[in-house]
């Protein structure tokens, strides 16, 4: 038996309850638990980004006054005119990615994968043949980019020979990729789902995240089931039931504050010894 077990923290997909990640983020290095390497997909693979360049309690609260700002237009950016071009065939999405590049390159604190404290892996997806890619090192804002390039909203991101999009797509919770890279201990940052909501989402773009969110989070229960004679697989508890939209970017205060408050509870009441409760991370009634 292994000594010291190599931990990943594995940061799921998710929009604007990306801040929920935030929370759990601020419990765990408050409970002096710390990762060897990160890994994470869409909004996970950012948060991952930002704090593996520090990846210390200082690290984690930079990241909280960095969500705490963020407004729904820092990351989409739609107009008539580019909702009808898609319509007519003109083009393959309907949101420009320079708000979300501007975004990026305005707090991230270095250029290169690789040249973060600890190593971080970035999963996208390849958009013809729907293989997941991951990525530790070249240029971070591109890699960030892609793994965000949620299909039909942002438009696929070329690097190298890849078109790629989402990492969402085919590894919204990007365990396969922890336990390649040799992690011992899984530590699973979900997002959860707006399982609250009282009405449906509007919108074109609000909506197909909303489902794509909705297609890929059962995808986690299956990948514990795959991989827990592996690696011990923890995952840790969301928020439910969660009346948030994946669109909404105005909570985000409170999203931190519940989430951080809900781990530390978990913690405090002997929550890491077990595998967490995944069966609220799949469909379910209230």
């Amino acid at each position: 038996m292994k000594k010291n077990k190599k931990t990943a923290f594995v940061f799921a997909g998710g929009g604007s309850l990306g801040a929920v990640q935030v929370g759990m983020l601020k419990a765990i290095t408050t409970a002096g638990i710390a990762p060897d390497f990160l890994v994470g997909a869409s909004v996970g693979a950012i948060n991952i980004a930002f704090f593996a360049s520090d990846p210390t309690m200082q690290g984690a609260l930079r990241l909280e006054k960095i969500w705490k700002r963020i407004k729904r237009q820092d990351v989409f950016q739609m107009s008539p005119l580019a909702g009808a071009l898609s319509f007519l065939s003109m083009r393959n999405h309907i949101c420009s990615e320079k708000p979300l590049k501007r975004l990026i390159e305005q707090h991230l604190t270095f250029d290169r994968l690789e040249e973060t404290q600890i190593p971080c892996y970035i999963v996208a997806t390849d958009l013809f043949n729907g293989i997941e890619v991951s990525f530790s090192k070249g240029p971070a804002v591109d890699a960030l980019l892609a793994s965000s390039a949620i299909p039909g909203v942002f438009a696929p991101v070329q690097l190298g020979e890849h078109y790629l999009i989402d990492g969402g797509v085919t590894n919204n919770t990007p365990i396969s990729v922890a336990v390649a890279k040799g992690a011992d201990r899984v530590i699973v940052f979900p997002t959860g789902m707006s399982c609250g909501l009282k009405t449906p989402p509007k919108g074109v773009v609000e909506m197909a995240m909303h489902t794509l969110n909705l297609a890929v989070s059962s995808r986690l229960k299956f990948d514990m089931e795959k991989y827990e004679n592996s690696s011990e697989i923890i995952v840790l508890p969301v928020l439910c039931p969660l009346d948030v939209s994946i669109f909404n970017f105005s909570r985000t205060e409170e999203l931190i504050d519940r989430s951080e408050k809900n781990v530390a509870q978990w913690i405090h009441n002997g929550g890491m010894n077990g595998p967490g409760n995944s069966k609220i991370l799949t469909p379910h009634y209230h």
